[in-house]
């Protein structure tokens, strides 16, 4: 039994392709937002020292 493709439906083949890119975003900003380097150089100094000295 074969569906018929209606104008809401997709292909799996775009399917794949907007997954792939939705992938590919995700990934570059997961890595801006937790690269390490970028996110201590971004921190505020510190304010008080260490407290426990």
């Amino acid at each position: 039994m074969k569906k018929n493709i209606t104008e809401d439906q997709i292909t799996r083949k775009e399917a794949l392709t907007k997954m792939g890119k939705y992938a590919a975003l995700t990934a570059i900003g997961s890595f801006i937002i937790l690269n390490p380097k970028q996110a201590q150089a971004s921190s505020p100094p510190d304010p008080g020292g260490n407290p426990f000295d």
